[in-house]
């Protein structure tokens, strides 16, 4: 059975408690300071769009699906990984498309469908951004594999500057290079330099080449939009910063029902009148710890959440491993948020690893990328339903 667990929601509100209750027992200010506002709040590397019936950017090339992908993403029905391969992902999302617009499901870009998506044919495939310096910002090192180790980090953070600007823009280092061409002759150039200093013993003085990605840098990116936030409507800053790290507006569709399909690898969000306004492909479990159908409900939602590890609830790790509270981070075992159920040891989580969605087997939990679980995080409350179908 699978036994995935998080911290509990309830250690965040006694945190936010506790900040309160330290911020009302400030004094109120001197007359004569000079109090300064809060800075304003900037998503970045953010879309702008070319207004409606004006023309989509030129482009570099042509990348049809690409774009698609980029549109059916901003409404709400993902292809997780944005790469411009019509693959299982983009299935189910233009599947989604079509069931939410009364067009025959076929999953295919038919014809009714691509008439359909007219209407968002000035939204470029791709953009091109500059990295900004607070962004590049990060202590970007491998995490050890070791969850002892892991539990004497900070946090669980990003490997690389290349991963976390992967995750702003939907996608995967290994399409950043592709539409960088430049940039994967250096990272190559790179990765073989260090390569041959490590094959010496001891290791050569010679410097590496130079961080291909770096503050300042412009970068070709796909066209992720929908990524506007309103701080004020965002009390946990942390997540503030997360969600526009992932490119996730803070506003969303209240979804009253969510449906995860076990046979289709998907979880679709209903609203209040039935209408479908998102759907996602998800990981849902293994012949080890399968699904557990029935209906549910929503406890709560942790958001940056630690991880309660524990080796002997997991089937395929030795019991050796022991016990171990994991900090939180993009990186860590649920990613950047867990939404507790009230099936014991289940949750609807984020993951380290967006390529394997829809590709591998979890311990039984729900599994996103990051970018949609952080979206569905904005869904939910604990009003809504849960149905884990076959």
């Amino acid at each position: 059975m699978p036994r995935l667990s998080a911290a509990a929601p309830s250690t965040l509100l006694l945190a936010a408690l506790a900040l309160s209750a330290c911020d009302s027992s400030k004094p109120d200010p001197a007359p004569s300071e000079v109090v300064q506002a809060a800075p304003a709040f900037s998503v970045p590397m953010a879309s702008s769009d070319p207004a409606p019936g004006q023309p989509a950017p030129q482009e570099d090339a042509a990348r049809p699906v690409m774009q698609a992908q980029v549109v059916l993403d901003r409404l709400g029905f993902s292809s997780g990984i944005i790469d411009g391969k019509a693959g299982l992902s983009t299935t189910n999302a233009v599947s989604g498309f079509q069931k939410a617009n009364d067009l025959p499901v076929t999953g295919k870009f038919d014809d009714a469908t691509m008439k359909a998506l007219a209407r968002w044919s000035n939204i470029a495939a791709t953009r091109v951004v500059t990295i900004p310096e607070d962004f590049a910002q990060g202590n970007f090192t491998p995490l050890p594999k070791d969850p002892a180790e892991q539990a004497k980090l900070p946090e669980i953070g990003y490997t690389s500057l290349e991963e976390k600007l992967a995750e702003r823009f939907h996608t995967t280092p290994e399409v950043l290079r592709g539409l960088n061409p430049a940039l994967a002759e250096q990272a190559a150039a790179r990765a073989q330099a260090e390569q041959q200093r490590k094959a010496v013993n001891p290791p050569t003085a010679n410097p590496l080449p130079p961080e291909p990605y770096r503050a300042g840098l412009q970068l070709r990116v796909p066209n992720v939009g929908a990524d506007r936030i309103d701080p004020a409507k965002v009390d946990n800053k942390g997540w503030l910063a997360t969600l526009a790290t992932v490119g996730v507006s803070d506003a969303q569709p209240e979804a009253s029902r969510i449906v995860v399909s076990k046979s289709k690898g998907t979880l679709e969000a209903y609203d209040k009148a039935d209408k479908l306004v998102a759907v996602f492909t998800v990981t849902t479990g293994s012949r080890h710890d399968p699904l557990p159908l029935g209906e549910w409900k929503i406890n709560g939602k942790s958001y940056n959440p630690e991880f309660s590890y524990d080796a002997s609830l997991f089937w395929d790790v030795p019991d050796s491993k022991g016990e171990h509270l994991l900090p939180p981070g993009p990186n860590g075992p649920v990613g950047v948020v867990w939404i507790d159920l009230s099936k014991e040891h289940y949750g609807i989580h984020g993951t380290p690893e967006p390529q394997t969605i829809g590709r591998a087997e979890s311990h039984g939990c729900v599994r996103l990328t990051n970018w949609d679980a952080a979206r569905l995080a904005q869904m939910v409350t604990g009003a809504t339903k849960v149905s884990f179908v076959k």
